[in-house]
């Protein structure tokens, strides 16, 4: 039964060519030809197939990656939007509007890696994870705001910030003072550094599991010995590291790497616009203390032209006073 479904949907994939260039029709035609079950140990491998996938039933398959997690079965697992929902309730204040989409985006990234049960996190992933909180909130306008967002993203992700913090400092301090070829043999598991023990592990880690901020680390890295800050520089030496000594896939390390450059150039011409209107601010606002302060210097000069005139005014009334009492006669009395 399997084996004549099968061939009806052969038969219906078939007929869809008619729907296609001529060319490719006899392609496609001449392919699903060649596919035809030609014997009975075709059939039954079919069947088998088709057995495999009809009888699927999630955390029952027989592999070494079931296995492995299958222990996971059945736990519940946050959405994006209820992490987003309690980072903010941490939070507890509006994100600025210039930084509500990066915002967003990293606090969906970080939860959607965490919630993985393959995601191990390392002093790497730390680094790179500092590294792109830094990035991001280096020129945060509301001072002390960015330090409290970054909080909050490390508690909605279940994310020990001390820890963090710590891993992100120990990898820096062993990376300053080596060279490029000198971490690409810790990548390769070479000595007892706290890079190579990383690269061991995830050697040994059928499953192990890439993840941005991973990536973002080992760029920090290229930026401590001195790889310029650029695509074109980066992307060959992320291709050596993750490709040749850690032997793992590098497209995804690289394209992160770009999408990295590409945020730190909007952040620098954000960061260009808002110290230009600081500028204009400080500039108009330069210009109204000038104005008053010449309102103010020219009040207080007329002020002191009105004083001066009436004192004068004043002046002249006494005197005329006196005047006028000195020219009134004097009558003695006579008896």
């Amino acid at each position: 039964m399997k084996t004549e479904s099968a061939a009806l949907f052969l038969a219906l994939a078939a007929s869809a060519t008619a729907f296609a260039p001529s060319g490719m029709s006899a392609v496609r035609s001449n392919s699903v030809s060649l596919n035809i079950l030609k014997d009975e140990v075709e059939k039954s491998e079919l069947d088998k197939a088709l057995g495999r996938e009809i009888d699927y039933k999630p955390g029952k398959a027989q592999t070494a990656f079931a296995n492995k997690y299958r222990d996971l079965v059945g736990q519940e697992v946050r959405t994006v939007g209820e992490a987003f929902e309690e980072f903010t309730e941490i939070l507890g204040s509006p994100v600025n509007p210039l930084y509500k989409s990066m915002v967003s985006d990293i606090v969906g990234t970080t939860h959607l890696i965490t919630v993985n049960a393959r995601f191990k996190r390392d002093a790497i992933w730390s680094l790179g994870m500092m590294s792109a909180l830094d990035l991001l909130f280096k020129n945060y306008p509301e001072a002390g705001a960015g330090a409290k967002i970054q909080s909050a993203l490390f508690e909605a992700s279940g994310l020990d910030e001390d820890a963090i913090r710590s891993e992100a400092a120990s990898i820096s301090s062993w990376v300053e003072g080596k060279s490029k070829d000198e971490i690409s043999a810790a990548l390769r598991g070479e000595g007892d550094s706290s890079v190579a023990k990383i690269a061991s592990a995830a050697k040994a880690d059928e499953f192990w599991m890439y993840s941005r901020f991973f990536g973002l680390g080992l760029v920090k890295m290229m930026e401590t010995v001195g790889i310029e800050q650029n695509a074109d520089e980066t992307y060959p030496v992320m291709e050596e590291w993750m490709g040749k000594s850690l032997d793992k896939p590098f497209f995804t390390a690289c394209n992160d790497s770009d999408l990295y450059f590409k945020i730190k150039n909007k952040l620098d011409m954000m960061e260009t616009m808002m110290k230009e209107i600081e500028i204009r601010e400080k500039k108009r606002m330069a210009e109204r203390l000038e104005n008053k302060a010449e309102a103010a210097l020219k009040k207080a000069e007329r002020d002191a032209e009105f004083a001066a005139v009436a004192a004068a005014d004043k002046e002249e009334k006494a005197e005329a006073k006196v005047e006028e009492k000195e020219a009134q006669p004097f009558f003695a009395d006579d008896e």
